[in-house]
């Protein structure tokens, strides 16, 4: 009886081979389908033949059988403009009458499958000529769902067609473990690019208070580069352009081609080239006009020299920049380029690693197909600090000018003491020399004035420093949330997936009602299914907060960046404070309670940047005077209050810091003035501000008692009267 049984599953076997087409010759590889592992690599058991005519139907591809052995796990045939196929034959092993079949290449131009349904074969194509809406299974892969009855063996073929590489690396799988794939995929894409728009909107917010060109360039760069991976990774077609297949098919040549373009002007504008190396400045213009060829040529029909030429422009160009940097880091010592060459070192490993798995050196996992972005992100990342370390840069040579300056003022005011006694002793005798001596006079005054002028923007990047550091701080705590929830999140949606399938397994099983609900109940109490309903329900409210908080931040830092200096308009007080109290939120820390009393304030006519910095002065110097005096008791206290009246609005800031007497305060708007330590501020911010209130026709009143605290309030018109002398 069992004999019996073996020869009819074998002809039965027999009969699945004949009825599925399949042309198998002896000795062919298998692949078996288990279903109880992952995704697997299956490309060296496949079969490729090239159709050099690019027009030979599948029915004389199946008769001339001139298949090779696939030499790797990933097929890689070189940028051909060839037609492709593969043979692949697959036993299912498995329970299950169904599976995935994925090609992770979306840059393919067409794949098409020949799938065998009773003795002949039916064509399953995914095009780019084609909306991505078009494809039935909507993944930015090439992905075909495969019904093949359990036990049963079958011969699939696909037909390829690549403008680009012809990598193809093919991955067997459930429809679980794919879409779990897919998932982990996605979610380090999604931290990518969650990174790209953090340093756009970083480097955007600073190249808006300091108004650097190196930061334009650079947000150019960072936008390209991300243009590419979505290219690349197929996101930009799914999501971005889905109608649009005719720019999708050109969108590979034209992304990379503006990201060459984008990083040329950074570093000429970043490493001073024209400055450092002229020569070398005007050799990017060669890479320059091969990339407009290059464009031109893919516009023509031309895309394989297009692609080739776009392999041989990367390299020369990648070394040309990285030889330019290191070239001035060694003759100049210009620490900027000791950051890019170390950026763009680590972005090229990334690029090698990720090559290197093309070829089965290292293995092809997770990390190896994302180590462009792995690398791309680092690389974002470490010039962002290039570019703040610019700040620090030139923090040190107005430091240095600083204090040139002070002692060019103290030669000049020992100069002014000299003649002033000299002209004492000898004015009826000396006239003339009064008068040399006044026009020395008048020159040491427009030192003087020039001097100040040095300062005030010594303090404004002073003040940047602070901005920049209230920046990172706020924005770091938001996103550290968001992330840290991301890994319970992925475990917690992997559990409810698992959950699905076990609650499937026991539906569509044949124990009774009674038993279904019982085990049900019993699978839902051993994973605790209410607490994992809370548990998502506050990891998704976690991140939701995150990425509000980070919203309102960068809502702040807008509203406090608003460059107006010379332009009046109608600005909310209220808005303005909240703004600079977000640039000192880290400041304030813990230790300082802060009190806000605001009143339904109208518009008020005023410089709203100007008003901005004055803020900041005043809470800043609040906060020193709290820590100073409650370092220890963490019992200090900021009170802001705004009111207004017909004419007026008012800004008052109260705190319980160490206070002023009636000699400070007889000072304290004085330049050069200040109670702090040497070189914890230049004496100038209540200066500014005092000036900066005069121009707003408004007043500043102070009330303050030593240990007990400071009152400041600010009287501010509604309505701006412009004077006709300013004092």
């Amino acid at each position: 009886m069992r004999s019996v049984k073996y020869l009819l599953f074998l002809l039965t076997l027999l009969f699945t081979v004949y009825n599925s087409g399949i042309a198998q010759s002896i000795g062919d590889k298998i692949t078996s389908f288990t279903g109880n592992e992952g995704q697997q690599l299956i490309g060296d058991k496949m079969y490729v033949f090239v159709d050099s005519t690019g027009s030979m139907p599948f029915n004389d591809v199946l008769a001339k059988n001139e298949f090779k052995p696939a030499a790797s796990k990933i097929p890689n045939l070189g940028v051909t403009p060839y037609h492709c196929w593969f043979r692949l034959n697959i036993q299912n092993n498995s329970s299950l009458p169904d599976f995935v079949l994925q090609i992770e290449n979306p840059l393919l131009e067409k794949v098409v499958l020949f799938k065998p349904d009773s003795g002949r074969y039916i064509s399953f194509p995914i095009s780019k000529e084609l909306p991505f809406d078009s494809r039935s299974n909507k993944s930015q892969n090439y992905e075909f769902l495969i019904r093949q009855h359990p036990g049963s063996v079958a011969t699939y073929y696909f037909e390829i067609v690549s403008n680009t590489l012809l990598l193809v690396p093919v991955k067997i799988g459930s429809q679980i473990s794919t879409s779990d794939s897919d998932l982990n995929k996605d979610l380090l894409t999604a931290i990518y690019f969650g990174i790209m728009l953090v340093m756009i909107l970083y480097n955007l917010f600073v190249y808006f208070s300091i108004k650097d060109k190196s930061y334009l360039y650079y947000i150019f760069y960072i936008i390209t580069v991300s243009l590419v991976q979505l290219n690349i990774t197929g996101f930009g077609f799914k999501y971005l352009w889905p109608s649009f297949s005719h720019f999708e098919r050109y969108s590979v040549y034209l992304f990379p081609s503006l990201t060459a373009f984008a990083s040329i002007a950074f570093i000429r504008q970043f490493l001073l080239t024209k400055q450092y190396v002229p020569v070398m400045h005007k050799g990017f213009w060669i890479f320059v006009v091969s990339y407009v060829f290059l464009l031109l040529n893919a516009l023509w029909g031309n895309k394989l020299l297009s692609y080739n030429m776009l392999n041989l422009n990367a390299l020369p160009l990648s070394l040309y920049m990285i030889g330019t940097s290191a070239y001035i880091k060694v003759k100049y010592k210009y620490r900027p380029a000791s950051f890019f060459l170390i950026a763009w070192i680590v972005f090229l490993i990334g690029i090698i690693f990720f090559v290197l798995k093309d070829f089965g050196v290292i293995p092809y996992n997770l990390f190896t197909v994302s180590a462009i972005q792995i690398g791309s992100a680092v690389e974002v990342i470490l010039l962002s600090i290039a570019l703040a370390d610019r700040i620090n840069i030139l923090k040190a040579e107005k430091e240095e000018s600083q204090e040139r300056t002070l002692a060019a003022l103290e030669e000049n005011a020992r100069i002014v003491s000299e003649q002033n006694v000299m002209l004492e002793n000898k004015v009826n005798e000396r006239t003339i020399e009064l008068q040399e001596s006044n026009q020395e006079l008048n020159k040491t005054l427009v030192d003087l004035k020039e001097a100040e002028m040095q300062l005030v923007e010594s303090e404004k990047m002073a003040s940047l420093g602070q901005l920049t550091a209230g920046i990172a701080h706020e924005i770091n705590n938001p996103i550290n949330f968001v992330t840290s929830n991301v890994n319970p999140l992925k475990r917690d949606v992997a559990i409810l997936l698992e959950t699905i399938v076990t609650m499937e397994t026991v539906g569509l099983s044949d124990v009774p009602h009674a038993e279904k609900v019982k085990q049900i109940q019993e699978y839902k109490e051993e994973i605790d299914f209410d607490y994992l309903k809370v548990e998502i329900e506050h990891l998704l409210k976690g991140i939701n907060e995150g990425a509000t908080r980070t919203a309102e931040i960068v809502k702040g830092l807008r509203i406090f960046s608003r460059l107006d200096e010379d332009d009046l308009k109608k600005a909310d007080i209220n808005e303005g404070i909240d703004s600079t109290l977000v640039i000192v939120n880290n400041l304030l820390g813990n230790s300082i309670k802060l009190v806000k009393n605001y009143g339904n304030l109208p518009l008020i006519e005023c410089y709203p940047g100007k008003l901005n910095q004055v803020f900041l002065n005043i809470i800043s110097n609040a906060i020193h005077a709290i820590n100073k005096l409650h370092e220890t008791d963490n019992k200090g206290l900021l009170t802001i209050s705004t009111s207004a009246d017909e004419n007026n609005v008012y800004v008052k800031f109260e705190d319980n810091g160490t206070g002023m007497d009636d000699a400070t305060m007889k000072k304290i708007f004085e330049p050069f003035f200040t109670t702090k330590e040497v070189g914890e501020g230049t004496g100038l911010g209540m200066s500014i501000a005092y000036n900066t209130i005069n121009k707003h026709n408004g007043q500043i009143h102070i009330k303050s008692v030593v240990n007990e605290g400071t009152e400041f309030t600010l009287e501010l018109p509604i309505i701006h009267q412009i004077n006709e002398v300013q004092p």
